[in-house]
């Protein structure tokens, strides 16, 4: 289990770094110079190999379940994350979403409840907390009871973002990635994933206007979708379906995340979060060495992979 943790947290932080020279580039623009491997400076004027706000808070997140599930805990990290640049790829901020920096200050402000922490109006449905939920699939693989992930995934995604869209979102996500990890193929783990959000949202009783946005992804197949249809902006629905899109239409994992970043605009998120799911399914061996060597912290993040499973395993 240690080398498929590691595989996709530098999965998801490789294809973060890969995005952020080019956040905000068109697809045009990709298109005609596309992305092959770390750029140097770019948009954020950040050295090769750098990760961002993505990996931040999601390694934020990780470090906070070494110790058991505490919403607090997680909450501190990302304020000292926030305040002091724990775990920026060069201890410093650079990037930050504005429903996370709203959330973030809240629960500096005061509001010592985390998981009330984040905003709920629909136009908080950034990717910000779709970019740092995949550790739960490791936490969460064990667990039997479906209810039980659902109020994990919705507690830690409202930190910062309290809608349902948004929680929604991040518990497909993880649903699918507990399926690749029990040894699905991936259109099977994709089918199987769709027939169990679908009754386990029929079951709880849903609000079927907001199940709506999810057709694409829940009751057609995303990667039947042509690449024009696929939009990558920072829309959390816009980030789900394009790194789903990303990694079904690919075969390896370097090609499945310079298909996301060469999609444009969010480039970092869409390139991380299909990087993780990514390097979850190919793993370690298939992540290019070089790629690696060169991000930044990557000896940190192997040994924060390390104690994540032994804290899982309880050794």
């Amino acid at each position: 289990m240690e080398n498929i943790i590691k595989a996709a947290f530098l999965g998801h932080a490789i294809g973060d770094a890969l995005g952020v020279p080019v956040e905000f580039c068109n697809r045009s623009e990709l298109t005609a110079n596309p992305v092959k491997d770390f750029r140097s400076f770019g948009v954020w004027n950040q050295p090769a190999g750098t990760f961002s706000d993505d990996s931040s808070m999601m390694f934020c997140t990780v470090e906070a379940l070494c110790n058991g599930l505490s919403y607090e805990n997680i909450a501190r990290n990302f304020e000292k994350w926030y305040t002091n640049g724990y775990w920026g790829a060069h201890n410093e901020l650079f990037d930050i979403g504005g429903t996370s920096r709203k959330a973030i200050i809240n629960f500096i402000n005061g509001n010592n409840v985390a998981e009330k922490c984040g905003l709920d109006t629909e136009s908080s449905n950034g990717n910000g907390s779709l970019m740092r939920i995949l550790p739960l699939a490791f936490y969460l693989a064990n667990e039997k009871d479906i209810n039980t992930r659902y109020k994990t995934v919705m507690n830690v995604s409202s930190i910062t973002h309290m809608h349902p869209r948004s929680i929604l979102s991040c518990f497909i996500f993880i649903e699918y990635c507990i399926l690749l990890l029990k040894g699905h193929k991936k259109f099977n783990a994709y089918s199987i994933m769709q027939e169990q959000i679908l009754t386990f949202i029929n079951t709880n009783k849903f609000n079927q206007n907001e199940i709506l946005f999810f057709n694409r992804i829940l009751k057609k197949k995303i990667f039947e979708e042509k690449e024009e249809d696929i939009q990558s902006s920072g829309y959390v629905i816009h980030t789900l379906e394009a790194s789903f899109w990303c990694f079904l239409n690919t075969e390896t994992y370097l090609d499945a995340v310079l298909k996301a970043v060469n999609l444009g605009e969010d480039t970092d998120t869409t390139g991380a979060v299909t990087g993780g799911l990514a390097g979850l399914y190919y793993g370690i061996s298939e992540i290019p060495t070089q790629m690696t060597t060169n991000l930044a912290k990557a000896n940190e993040i192997q040994g924060l992979s390390k104690k994540f499973c032994k804290s899982l395993t309880h050794e």
